[in-house]
């Protein structure tokens, strides 16, 4: 298998009054990924404050690196995010090994796995 980026696009969605915990949780998440994971090449968060929802695009190198970060960063907030906010679909877009899809479920993520099947790039040489 030729080892390809992944994105994992989710969201979250704060209960009443978690909205500013929330937003520390993933202001704590990405530090620790900017620092401590080499794969994860490219963090978005986008917050809507009608509904409550964080909105969370992140871009791995390849599978290992999700592994990585689903094994480590991911693990060591997971819990105390359950607490403030529910999670939404994970959408994770690229080749993903079934290990991988596996460890996903075993979180109890609603998630989604798709191939890239076509599309372009302007910024790749």
């Amino acid at each position: 298998m030729i080892q390809q980026e992944i994105m994992v696009v989710y969201k979250w969605t704060a209960k009443e009054g978690q909205s500013d915990a929330l937003k520390e949780i993933y202001q704590e998440v990405l530090q620790q990924m900017k620092s401590n994971e080499p794969g994860a090449k490219h963090v978005e968060c986008y917050f809507e404050e009608t509904s409550r929802t964080l909105v969370v695009m992140d871009l791995f190198s390849d599978a290992n690196a999700v592994v990585f970060h689903l094994g480590t960063t991911a693990a060591g907030h997971f819990q105390n995010l359950l607490q403030i906010a529910n999670p939404g679909e994970f959408l994770f877009c690229g080749e993903v090994p079934d290990e991988m899809k596996q460890a996903a479920l075993g979180m109890g993520l609603n998630a989604t796995f798709a191939p890239r099947v076509f599309g372009f790039n302007r910024n790749v040489s």
